[in-house]
């Protein structure tokens, strides 16, 4: 739970028990048959609405965090779905285990020198796999390698690049 709206709620409901206490402490005082004063009823009516603002956060909190959880949940499963259909595209696309390896870490925005330092291998050989994965994916560049992935993250498998650039000349 949230440690602000958490403090705040305690906060209010300490507000709820002080002024019941008031309550029944003034309601004491007053003489029998007197009926109620008006400021009474006024602070029985703010001290109720006051524990149904509560009430009506908690309930409001709780279903924030149950939806929370359920989106995070939701977003665990579409990350693993959005890897699955890169790798079966890696797979398609016959590429070594080296070279998927580059390739994952090309997906996810690295830099060729931050490819190398994290495969620890020099520059050199991770341009080598670059030309292989581009070479097997019908691609030029990681402009077009994102592009084909993108394109079949939001409307199925679609055809090569160099099959969609011939079909447009």
């Amino acid at each position: 739970m949230p440690l602000g709206l958490g403090l705040l709620i305690a906060a209010q409901f300490f507000c709820v028990v002080f002024f019941l206490g008031d309550l029944v402490a003034d309601y004491r005082e007053q003489a029998p048959g007197s009926g109620i004063p008006y400021h009474l009823g006024f602070e029985t009516i703010a001290t109720l609405c006051l524990l149904a603002a509560i009430l009506v956060e908690i309930r409001y909190l709780f279903s924030l965090l149950r939806r929370k959880a359920h989106l995070e949940q939701n977003l665990k499963i579409a990350s693993a779905e959005v890897y699955d259909v890169i790798l079966a595209h890696f797979e398609s696309w016959k590429l070594s285990p080296a070279e998927t390896d580059v390739a994952t870490f090309l997906v996810k925005g690295l830099e060729i020198s931050e490819i190398a330092v994290t495969r620890g291998c020099a520059e050199g050989t991770v341009k080598a796999h670059l030309n292989a994965i581009y070479r097997k994916s019908g691609t030029k560049n990681r402009g077009e390698l994102l592009s084909v992935l993108i394109d079949s993250l939001l409307g199925g498998d679609p055809p090569m690049i160099a099959d969609r650039i011939a079909k447009a000349s």
